[in-house]
């Protein structure tokens, strides 16, 4: 089974996404899974993780309408108050739903660049194991340097670093990001997202090339068991299409074995996830 493991959906609100600014014009609409199921088709994907974009549990909510109506959506990564008095009470409301995998928040747009190791936060995050929750961990490289000291708090935690932790390929300097890339893959319990690369490109001119010394890194420091591949649709369009982000994996990975293929497209996602 191949799975996209990190895509988006929302009706689009100026307000609510205002994130989206007016250089992501092409973003300023609706996403749903009717957009996205063609392209899924088109490129032999089976299904796909939805991964929250608002931080709200309305967000939660809307991803797993949308997930128990289309079942090519496998799973759901959505947010909840990590933070909140009375979290468990809602881990336990979240834990009834089959397609509910796992949690996320975006640290990145959180000032502190160690909020990770923030007591409040890690109080939340020690619970989440109890209830098989994953953790998607959304970092710019500034707070990965903080990822390898949170993520050894909670062994028993399945994490996972989306986008590769958001190198600037732009600028192509690697040095600390790959310092900390390592120290975070030290741990075995943490596993990688190859997507997103294209939005932290330049967007009209990124070539394959522009990816390839952090695709070697993350091969050399995860391992082929702990990497899956993600579109991060709709995200992408403001650089690439589906297709072609697609086909940036596709190129790399090609010189690996057929069963090492498998698992990047598909079975490492399954095994993470519980698909």
């Amino acid at each position: 089974m191949r799975i996209d493991s990190h895509q988006h959906f929302w009706k689009y609100h100026p307000v609510k996404d205002a994130w989206i600014t007016d250089d992501m014009k092409v973003l300023q609409r609706d996403f749903l899974p009717a957009d996205l199921l063609p392209l899924l088709q088109q490129n032999n994907v089976d299904g796909c993780v939805a991964v929250q974009a608002d931080q709200s549990e309305m967000e939660t909510n809307f991803l797993l309408q949308l997930a128990q109506e289309n079942d090519f959506i496998k799973g759901v990564v959505g947010w909840v108050d990590l933070r909140a008095a009375n979290l468990e009470e809602r881990l336990q409301h979240f834990a009834q739903y089959k397609k509910i995998k796992g949690f996320r928040h975006i640290v990145q747009a959180e000032p502190a660049d160690d909020f990770l190791l923030s007591t409040d936060f890690c109080s939340g995050i020690a619970l989440l194991s109890k209830y098989n929750f994953t953790y998607d961990i959304l970092v710019f490289p500034r707070q990965l340097k903080h990822v390898a000291a949170f993520v050894q708090r909670f062994p028993e935690q399945p994490f996972v670093i989306d986008h590769l932790a958001k190198p600037d390929f732009k600028k192509a300097d690697f040095a600390e990001w790959e310092k900390a890339m390592r120290a975070a893959a030290a741990y075995p319990n943490v596993w990688c997202k190859v997507s997103g690369m294209v939005t932290e490109a330049d967007w009209s001119n990124w070539t394959n090339d522009n990816f390839t010394y952090c695709l070697d890194v993350v091969v050399d420091a995860f391992g082929i068991n702990r990497l899956m591949f993600g579109s991060d649709w709709p995200v992408c369009l403001v650089a690439a299409s589906y297709q072609e982000t697609c086909n940036i994996i596709h190129r790399y990975f090609m010189q690996f074995s057929i069963a090492e293929q498998e698992k990047l497209w598909g079975k490492n996602a399954v095994d993470f996830y519980h698909l």
